[in-house]
């Protein structure tokens, strides 16, 4: 969540590679303030769920019933979807959202993929000796 602070440690290193007292101490503040605020959204979504339950006046047991229902009566996937969510799987760290993400992920993906393809070649004609 945000931004790590790792890349901006290093900026705030004196010559020693320790941190100055008053570094040390803004990111302290920081840290804190960081997880003051995660927590700060986990009360919010835990409230949020009791509140649904309390605006909710039918019995658990037919809401349970409706939700089988509904989830038994999905949709059959077609075969762009299949594809999609197979492609979602092959491709790691997939965070981007919807089609234009996941396919810039691919693409980067591949590129990536090629360029190892490529360093291996090298290092096998560089270890065999070959100068074809």
């Amino acid at each position: 969540m945000g931004i790590s602070p790792l890349p901006l440690l290093s900026a705030h290193l004196n010559g020693n590679g320790e941190m100055s007292e008053s570094n040390v101490s803004l990111w302290s503040k920081l840290l804190e303030a960081q997880a003051n605020r995660r927590l700060k959204v986990k009360k919010q979504r835990v409230a949020s769920k009791k509140v649904r339950h309390l605006r909710c006046r039918r019995p658990r047991s037919i809401l349970m019933k409706r939700r089988a229902r509904l989830e038994g009566s999905r949709r059959p996937m077609n075969r762009v979807e299949k594809k999609l969510k197979t492609l979602k799987k092959l491709i790691p760290n997939n965070e981007s959202m919807g089609l234009d993400g996941l396919f810039r992920d691919t693409a980067d993906y591949i590129l990536s993929l090629q360029m190892r393809v490529e360093v291996m070649q090298i290092m096998v004609k560089v270890l065999t000796g070959s100068n074809k």
